[in-house]
C-alpha cells in the first residue's frame, strides 16, 4: 500500500502535462491559421514619394517703409500726435498728476517723436536715471565686465581689498536668485586654505576702501534715505549692500523690498563678517581689523569675482537698486579716467551718452536718481532707450533688465507704486519707474494695439503732495496702458 500512492500520483502527474503539451500545441496551430490575415489588415506606415500638403505663406515679408525693431505695423497705423494728446490728456489729470508733466513718445523704428510735451525741459527723473547709467557703464566696460574683491598678503597679516562689487554678499543666496554673487564665504575659505598652505594660523586683518574717494553721500541725499532702506553710504567694500536683519546682521538675501533701516558702516560690517569666517575655516584674526591700504603690488592670496555686468545691470534696473547705480558708474568713472566720486561718475554717464549721440538735456550729481538734485528731459530718456534698443549687442541688458508690467520687479504687483498696470498691457508695457516723495516717472517701451513699438517718457516732476504719489503713479500706469490699448489716430 505505501507503494500505491506515489505510483498513482506520477501517473496522475505525466498525464497532466501531457493534456498540457496538447492544449498548448492547439492554440499555436489557431494563432498561426489566424496570423496572416490580421497581418495583412494592418496598414504599416510608409513614406510619402512626394509632398502631401504644399504650405502657404505664414507671415507675410515685411514692406519697404514699415515699422521695424519688432514692428510690423505699417507708418500710417502709428498714432497721430492728436490721437495721443486726447488719450494722454484724459489719462493724466493735472489734479493727480501736477503740473509741468513732460512727456515724449517716439516710434522706435525711426526714432520719429510722434507726441510731445515739455520733452526737452529737464525734470526730475528720480529712477529712470538707471536706464541712462546702464547704457553708459555697459558701453564703456563692456558685458563681461566683473569686479573683483580679494585678499593681499602684506608684512604682519592681510588686507581685505575692496574692488567695488555691489552684489557682493557674506554667504551664498538661496539657488533661486539670479544673479548668484561672490560671496565672503567663498572668499574667506580659499584665503585660510592659502595661509595653511604658508603654515600661516593666526594673522591680523585690515581692510582697504580705497578704490573711491570723496563723500559716501550724494548731493540731495538725506539721511532718511538709509534709515528708510534705500540705500547705504557708498564705499568700494561692501556685502549685502549694507541690508540688515532686525537683529542688525548682514541680511544674506536679495530682498529688494526689505525697507528697515541699512548700515552706516558698511564696510565696517562686511570686514566684521569677513573676520568671522576666517574663525571658522580655523585662521585665528588677533585683534580689531583696521583700515588701511594694501601697497601696490602686495601678493594676491584669495580673490572672488561678481556675476558679468550684463547680469549685474539687469539686476540693478529690475530691483531699481540705489547701491549697484552709483557702484557701476563709479567703475564707469575709473575706466575714463575721472574721479571715483559723485561727481565723476555723474560726469562719466554724461560724457558718455553724448559719445553714444545722446546730446539732449541731462544734469545729473548722480548715477541712481535718489537726488532731487538730478534733472533729465523725457526727449532724452527716449533717446538713451532707442540708442540701447538699436545699438550694439553689448547695451542689450538696459532693455532687457527692465521691469515688465504685471511680471518682474517695480511692474510687478506690489513691486512699486508703479505695480498696477493690467490687463491688456500686462507683459506689453517694459519700463523702468522712478518715484521720489513727489516725483514720478516711467519710461520704456511698449507695442501699441496696431503692433507699433513705441519709445515713451513719462515724467511727473511736481506731484501736489507725497500723499498723491501712489494717485499719480496710478494715472502714469494708465497712459502706459493706453499706450498698448488704443491706435490713438
Amino acid at each position: 500500500m505505501r507503494r500505491t500512492r506515489p505510483r498513482r500520483t506520477r501517473i496522475t502527474a505525466l498525464a497532466t502535462l501531457a493534456m498540457l503539451n496538447l492544449f498548448t500545441l492547439a492554440a499555436g496551430v489557431a494563432v498561426a491559421r489566424m496570423l496572416p490575415p490580421r497581418l495583412a489588415a494592418l496598414r504599416i506606415p510608409v513614406a510619402a514619394v512626394r509632398p502631401v500638403l504644399r504650405p502657404g505663406t505664414v507671415l507675410p515679408p515685411v514692406a519697404a517703409g514699415t515699422a521695424g525693431s519688432g514692428s510690423g505695423a505699417d507708418p500710417g497705423s502709428l498714432p497721430t500726435a492728436a490721437g495721443l494728446a486726447a488719450m494722454l490728456g484724459s489719462t493724466l489729470p493735472a489734479g493727480e498728476t501736477g503740473p509741468q508733466v513732460g512727456l515724449e513718445v517716439a516710434d522706435a523704428r525711426t526714432g520719429k517723436v510722434l507726441y510731445a510735451e515739455n520733452g526737452s525741459t529737464l525734470a526730475t527723473p528720480a529712477s529712470t536715471t538707471k536706464v541712462a547709467t546702464a547704457v553708459a557703464a555697459l558701453a564703456v566696460l563692456g558685458p563681461d565686465a566683473r569686479f573683483t574683491t580679494s585678499v593681499r598678503k602684506v608684512s604682519g597679516g592681510i588686507v581685505l581689498v575692496g574692488g567695488g562689487d555691489p552684489t557682493l554678499a557674506v554667504n551664498g543666496y538661496p539657488s533661486s536668485d539670479y544673479p548668484q554673487p561672490a560671496t565672503l564665504a567663498a572668499l574667506a575659505a580659499s584665503t585660510a586654505r592659502a595661509l595653511k598652505a604658508q603654515g600661516d594660523t593666526h594673522v591680523q586683518l585690515g581692510y582697504d576702501t580705497s578704490r573711491y574717494t570723496g563723500p559716501d553721500m550724494a548731493p540731495g541725499w538725506a539721511d532718511a534715505l538709509i534709515t528708510t532702506g534705500n540705500v547705504t553710504p557708498i564705499v568700494s567694500l561692501e556685502a549685502d549692500q549694507g541690508r540688515l536683519t532686525p537683529a542688525g546682521v548682514l541680511e544674506d538675501s536679495d530682498d529688494a523690498v526689505n525697507f528697515t533701516p541699512r548700515t552706516t558702516d558698511p564696510a565696517g560690517l562686511t570686514v566684521t563678517a569677513f573676520a568671522n569666517l576666517l574663525q571658522q575655516d580655523g585662521i585665528t584674526v588677533s585683534g580689531s581689523p583696521a583700515e588701511t591700504t594694501a601697497p601696490s603690488g602686495a601678493p594676491l592670496l584669495a580673490s572672488v569675482s561678481s556675476p558679468p555686468l550684463s547680469q549685474v545691470a539687469e539686476q540693478m534696473l529690475r530691483e531699481s537698486n540705489n547701491v549697484i547705480a552709483e557702484n557701476i558708474a563709479r567703475q564707469l568713472a575709473i575706466a575714463m579716467g575721472l574721479p571715483a566720486t559723485f561727481g565723476g561718475a555723474a560726469d562719466a554717464v554724461m560724457t558718455e551718452l553724448r559719445r553714444l549721440g545722446v546730446t539732449t538735456p541731462i544734469s545729473l550729481v548722480d548715477a541712481s536718481g535718489l537726488s532731487p538734485q538730478d534733472g533729465i528731459a523725457p526727449e532724452t530718456l527716449v533717446r538713451v532707450l532707442e540708442v540701447a534698443s538699436a545699438g550694439p549687442s553689448r547695451l542689450r541688458g538696459a532693455i532687457t533688465g527692465l521691469p515688465v508690467a504685471g511680471f518682474s520687479g517695480t511692474l510687478s504687483a506690489g513691486g512699486s507704486v508703479f505695480g498696477g498696470i493690467d490687463g491688456a498691457a500686462r507683459g506689453v508695457v517694459r519700463a523702468k519707474t522712478g518715484n521720489l516723495d513727489t516725483v514720478a516717472t516711467l519710461a520704456g517701451l511698449v507695442y501699441d494695439h496696431s503692433g507699433a513699438l513705441l519709445i515713451f517718457a513719462i515724467m511727473a516732476p511736481q506731484v501736489p503732495d507725497a500723499g498723491l504719489l501712489t494717485t499719480a503713479a496710478g494715472a502714469i500706469d494708465s497712459a502706459a496702458a493706453g499706450l498698448a490699448a488704443c491706435g490713438c489716430r
